[in-house]
């Protein structure tokens, strides 16, 4: 697609993009804990991406875009599985073993893992010496934490490790969709490519809701003023807001502004968590969240490489804006 050139936006549009991004992102994990406490992960991950996506695909669709193709629902059925049944739905698993501020902070692990894959793939060169510098930290924060002894409220004590686990492969998985998206994007409409994202993620986790029998322990009296209103909130400021926010950044900014989510969001997380749900901020994560953030802005900033431009240059694809 040709590049289209756009008038630079005004910086206070920018900065409350980035803020929004920033807030509801960092948010959403103490969000989804809370969403918990009522409802199984994978059907609750399954419900909130299926409402979103209908309505998303809905209201695109009947604001005049054109039918998705057969290949574009393969496409999407392809990023969903990794982005959000994997990613996200293995996201939400962890945070019954773990606080939420730690699953953040191993999230952040994502850029390091997009460059280790970006390069052994082919798609970017060989990494420079301030994202090498950076994987070295984020491998030594990710131990921090790793090792670290978890006191805080969690739903599911008992199985730190297990925890850890899964956030790391979703993490892993996550990078895999993203770039998956990036080679094979879903033609048409960014904004019905996300909707079409959601509905098949959202298809795959409730049929592994169903699998796991998350149905069946599922109870709608259970569901409490509290946990209902972090369901909603996940779905219209985590599914919606923050999504078309960061659309519309990777269409007016550099992508490397858009994606200095990777380490704000983390810090967010755990002093929400720190502040809400009671959870630990002790020295050892303390330490290990500064490396980690600190490799993140060295994965995200360092590899920036000044390149000719190409007399037609495609244009960011927001597909990698479907986040947890």
């Amino acid at each position: 697609m040709t590049s289209v050139s756009v008038p630079r936006p005004p910086a206070l549009l920018v900065g409350g993009a980035l803020l929004s991004i920033y807030l509801i992102w960092g948010s959403t994990y103490l969000a989804s804990k809370t969403a918990l406490t009522a409802c199984p992960p994978m059907l609750l991950s399954g419900m909130r991406f299926l409402l979103a996506g209908a309505v998303q695909y809905g209201v695109v669709r009947l604001s005049g875009a054109a039918a998705p193709s057969r290949q574009d629902w393969q496409r999407a059925a392809l990023a969903g599985f990794c982005l959000l049944l994997c990613g996200n739905g293995g996201t939400t698993f962890s945070q019954q073993y773990i606080p939420s501020g730690l699953a953040a902070l191993l999230v952040a692990s994502v850029p390091m893992f997009l460059a280790l894959l970006s390069w052994v793939s082919g798609l970017t060169p060989r990494p420079t010496v301030p994202v090498t510098v950076g994987l070295l930290l984020g491998a030594v924060g990710m131990y921090l934490l790793a090792s670290t002894r978890i006191s805080g409220d969690v739903l599911i004590p008992g199985h730190v490790p297990l925890g850890i686990a899964a956030v790391l492969i979703a993490s892993f998985m996550w990078s895999i969709g993203s770039l998956l998206s990036k080679q094979k994007p879903v033609g048409g409409s960014p904004f019905l490519g996300v909707g079409m994202q959601m509905l098949c993620g959202g298809a795959f986790l409730l049929l592994g809701a169903l699998v796991r029998g998350e149905a069946a322990s599922f109870q709608l009296a259970n569901v409490t003023l509290k946990a209902g209103l972090a369901f909603g909130y996940l779905i219209v400021f985590g599914s919606w807001i923050a999504f078309s926010a960061y659309i519309w950044l990777l269409r007016m900014v550099e992508p490397a502004l858009a994606g200095t989510y990777a380490f704000v969001n983390p810090v967010v997380a755990v002093l929400l968590g720190w502040a809400f749900a009671g959870e630990e901020l002790n020295p050892q994560m303390a330490s290990g969240a500064t490396l980690i953030v600190l490799a993140v802005m060295l994965v995200v900033l360092g590899g920036r490489r000044s390149r000719p431009q190409p007399a037609a240059e495609a244009t960011p694809e927001p597909h990698l804006a479907v986040k947890k």
